[in-house]
């Protein structure tokens, strides 16, 4: 269970991942400082940047172009930017985490490569198909999203129904494996995703880092590090039952 209370203090090996495109830029920025201010630093990774991942606490993937649709099996539906390389390199990471049990964050781009990596696939364009939510961005927390309150996400946020920002054209569609639905808005969109079992894995469709000032979202952040800091301790302490 997340404990708000329990004390985090700066661990100077704790080094979290976040992937991102080659231009770093606002968002990245926040995400850095969220992670920074809950007692983590940052390396920042660029597409076709290689990364010992064993060397990492914890990843971040953060928003950016769509996920190429080949990815799930389809051809592109809609004009959008795609970075084939930066969907090699989040999924090169994404193996690598999967493996060594890192936690993993997903913010809105990552969220949706996160279940496709696990075989889930994309709706395209949901403006079309949105009924109760207008499809327009939303930089401040004006959309209602319900949270399933028996969840990770349950537990950091404050209420069953919180507001968030939206800058997406796309969805989740077809959940992958080892997945549950764990947050939605009005039109039921998929707005929040958590492992089934494992290791800490959380992804949100909108972006946490444009609402540091709301203490729900700011907890998002601080539940990664607490898991990323479980787990560098767990490596230690395993280390020094190694040698003793």
């Amino acid at each position: 269970m997340y404990d708000s209370d329990k004390p985090l203090s700066q661990h100077p090996g704790l080094t979290i991942g976040v992937s991102g495109p080659s231009r770093k830029g606002l968002p990245h920025r926040l995400i850095s400082l969220a992670l920074e201010l809950s007692g983590a630093g940052t390396l920042y990774i660029r597409p076709g940047n290689r990364v010992d991942v064993t060397l990492l606490d914890g990843l971040v993937l953060s928003g950016g172009t769509h996920v190429h649709p080949g990815r799930y099996g389809q051809e592109p539906e809609v004009t959008a930017r795609y970075d084939n390389r930066r969907d090699n390199t989040d999924w090169h990471l994404l193996e690598q985490a999967e493996k060594l049990g890192l936690p993993v964050l997903g913010i809105c781009r990552g969220a949706q490569l996160l279940n496709v990596f696990r075989g889930g696939s994309l709706c395209q364009n949901v403006a079309p198909l949105r009924v109760h939510t207008r499809h327009h961005p939303l930089l401040f927390p004006l959309q209602t999203v319900r949270v399933v309150r028996d969840s990770l996400l349950g537990e950091i946020m404050p209420a069953p129904s919180i507001g968030a920002n939206r800058i997406h054209s796309q969805a989740i569609k077809v959940l992958g494996r080892h997945l549950r639905v764990v947050a939605v808005d009005n039109d039921l969109f998929v707005q929040g995703i958590e492992n089934t079992h494992g290791h800490w894995v959380m992804g949100v469709q909108w972006h946490p880092e444009y609402l540091l000032y709301h203490p729900g979202h700011r907890r998002i952040f601080t539940s990664f590090v607490h898991a990323a800091r479980d787990l560098k301790l767990a490596r230690l302490e395993g280390e020094d039952a190694a040698l003793s």
